[in-house]
């Protein structure tokens, strides 16, 4: 029996749960996150969905069959006609202008993030970069449910995040995950020890790098680089 997802999580457990259920997760279910960090999350997120489009272009480009290049194909024509649009509309509900999208500096934890998933993708495999990227996309679907599954978690009107949660608790974005999950499972099956080591460690500083994202927006950590 091979390898599955659920192993890479495992190979990191402490990580892994650090990130699911980081402080700025927890705010957010309870509706005690402050509105600041919220804003100052969306806007880095803003500039991460640029890159994750871009990582699916790399992904086209790294892709072995047809099927592959087509997925990749899918998933960066559902980020820059869909996505993008959505989470532009998203900021001007948070007082947020397509403008000021326009003209963020990156901070730290974005560009520390961004550019690993897209060295890590450039120096290996199709495999490599999935395994970079999938801290968020199975990731933020993972932590939607988590948060459902929490007595402390508000829902409805009286939680300002309450469509952020049901934006990746939504059937798209966990049929989105369903599907990265059987493509990785598929491919971790047939790797040995060796290299599903190697996709352990990337796996592990990918998670790590996301919880540097969660502590920026909770800490309003390099509000402007240019200062």
């Amino acid at each position: 029996m091979g390898y599955r997802f659920t192993d890479l999580t495992t190979a990191c457990h402490n990580d892994w749960r650090a990130y699911v259920e980081h402080d700025f997760v927890r705010q957010l279910g309870s509706a005690t996150l402050p509105e600041a960090s919220f804003r100052h999350y969306l806007k880095q997120d803003y500039l991460f969905l640029i890159h994750f489009a871009r990582a699916y272009a790399l992904a086209a480009y790294k892709s072995p069959t047809l099927a592959d290049l087509r997925q990749a194909h899918e998933g960066l024509k559902a980020i820059v006609d869909v996505e993008l649009g959505l989470h532009v509309g998203f900021c001007r509900e948070w007082g947020i202008s397509e403008q000021e999208l326009e003209a963020l500096p990156e901070a730290r934890a974005t560009l520390a993030y961004t550019r690993y998933v897209l060295d890590t993708g450039s120096r290996g495999d199709l495999l490599d970069l999935h395994v970079a990227l999938a801290p968020c996309l199975v990731g933020y679907g993972e932590i939607a449910n988590w948060l459902n599954a929490q007595p402390s978690t508000v829902r409805g009107a009286q939680n300002p995040y309450d469509a952020w949660i049901a934006m990746y608790e939504g059937d798209e974005f966990q049929a989105a995950m369903h599907a990265e999950l059987e493509w990785l499972n598929a491919r971790l099956a047939d790797v040995t020890p060796a290299r599903f080591a190697e996709l352990s460690k990337i796996f592990r500083d990918a998670t790590r790098l996301e919880i540097d994202f969660w502590q920026m927006g909770l800490a309003l950590i390099d509000q402007d680089l240019t200062a």
